[in-house]
């Protein structure tokens, strides 16, 4: 379910102005395609944790695609939290973060 925010035509000038920054603010928080790959990361590895499934090779063969993608983009379950934030935040390109080792002191360097 999508939610808007709209704004009386009497409302007070303040409540308008907020209202139009909520509005820009959700436009630009679009999910980047770091933020997703990111997402599908852990979201695999909590099928892994769960049980579901026994493999990446498992979880490939579910979702239809291939498992050596499958497999790059679970290595961002080894990211350290510092760099996930700076992901999140648009200071991490993909490549930058498919490029990173598991040592999370040398990621933060």
């Amino acid at each position: 379910m999508k939610k808007e925010i709209i704004t009386p035509i009497d409302a007070p000038a303040a409540f308008t102005v907020e209202a139009a920054e909520a509005r820009q603010k959700k436009k630009t928080e679009q999910h980047s395609p770091v933020v997703r790959a990111l997402g599908l990361a852990t979201y695999w590895q909590s099928l892994l944790d769960e049980g579901k499934f026994a493999s990446l090779t498992e979880i490939a063969k579910a979702e239809g695609i291939d498992r050596a993608y499958v497999s790059r983009v679970y290595k961002l379950t080894r990211v350290s939290p510092a760099i996930v934030e700076q992901a999140i935040a648009g200071r991490v390109t993909m490549e930058a973060l498919m490029a990173m080792g598991n040592c999370w002191k040398r990621q933060e360097a």
